[in-house]
């Protein structure tokens, strides 16, 4: 994921903002997650936010800037599904959190359908490169959380020996993203908890 950071900025002394942060960049990250990184553009992002652009860049910054507090906002909401799973007992237990966690987090009627770290900006041009690169090292953070808990599964006996952690990280990731990409594309919760269940009753794949 990303260096945490901060989602209030405060605003100058003697002049109040008028609008609510919290609530501006949950739209922000909305936009995001829906548009992706070159898809949200400043008038989409202003609109939804409920600000004007000089608003948004006095409390948020650029929009890059804005993009990473989206980013994190999302890692700490919707995403937080990711860390609880590797403070599940077994590795077993980690692997059904991580990958029913994100067929919750990506199917949830609340929210925007996929997930914000695989759409974000998987392709983009040059405008975007910085924020598919972001992404790339906030997907690659979540392989690390997993790679290291299930190194830990196989010091302590939980997996065999002969599994690869690193594989096996990847291996849910894929699964994940692979879930991501379904429900950004109509599929239901129901169906996509089937599709976790299947590769869970491969676990582990070695």
């Amino acid at each position: 994921m990303i260096d945490h950071m901060t989602t209030r900025s405060k605003a100058p002394i003697g002049r109040p903002r008028g609008f609510d942060a919290d609530k501006a960049l949950d739209a922000a990250m909305r936009v995001f997650w829906e548009q992706g990184y070159e898809g949200a553009s400043l008038t989409d992002l202003t609109n939804a936010m409920g600000i004007s652009r000089t608003s948004m860049y006095a409390a948020f910054g650029s929009k890059d800037d804005l993009f990473h507090k989206a980013l994190q906002r999302y890692t700490d909401g919707p995403a937080a599904y990711v860390p609880r799973a590797v403070e599940e007992p077994t590795a077993a237990q980690v692997a059904s959190a991580f990958l029913h966690g994100s067929v919750r987090a990506t199917t949830d009627p609340e929210c925007p359908a996929g997930c914000f770290g695989v759409q974000g900006s998987l392709a983009a041009g040059e405008a975007g490169l910085g924020a598919r690169d972001t992404l790339t090292a906030w997907r690659n953070h979540g392989v690390s959380l997993l790679r290291e808990r299930l190194q830990r599964a196989v010091d302590e006996g939980d997996l065999p020996e002969q599994a690869d952690p690193e594989v096996l990280a990847r291996y849910l990731m894929a699964v994940a993203n692979g879930i991501a990409v379904q429900a950004a594309g109509g599929a239901t919760g129901d169906e996509l908890h089937l599709v976790a269940d299947m590769a869970l009753r491969q676990w582990p794949p070695i």
